[in-house]
């Protein structure tokens, strides 16, 4: 731990991640100085966990070899998915989109999760 009141200096790319790493370095200061550090910068919001977490376990299930049916059944609940046609269910496009993300994170998609959603398009 430096001494207190000397001199730190923090070099920050001006790049896409710019912001990121702006947070990141005034909570650094924050902790130098004991002070409280706030929200960290990259925590998901609940709405987010609760998806990554059911994209794992569709991912994981899926990798285990079971169909796409059985995960919604897994994840949903059988009565959820027995109440309607099974190939126009929209637990079935939803199943099928969980793991579609999933094997996009498991090829390398995992490092969006670094990054804060971009609300331009």
């Amino acid at each position: 731990m430096p001494a207190r009141g000397s001199p730190l200096s923090v070099a920050l790319p001006l790049d896409a991640n710019f912001d990121i790493r702006l947070q990141a370095a005034h909570r650094f200061w924050s902790a130098i100085e004991g002070r409280r550090l706030g929200t960290p910068p990259l925590a998901l919001s609940y709405q987010r966990r609760r998806r990554f977490l059911l994209i794992m376990r569709a991912l994981d299930a899926w990798l285990a070899g079971h169909s796409y049916r059985e995960i919604a059944e897994g994840l949903f609940g059988k009565e959820r998915v027995l109440a309607r046609s099974w190939k126009d269910h929209d637990l079935r496009s939803l199943t099928i989109r969980l793991v579609q993300s999933g094997i996009a994170l498991m090829r390398g998609g995992y490092r969006a999760l670094l990054r804060p959603t971009s609300r331009k398009k």
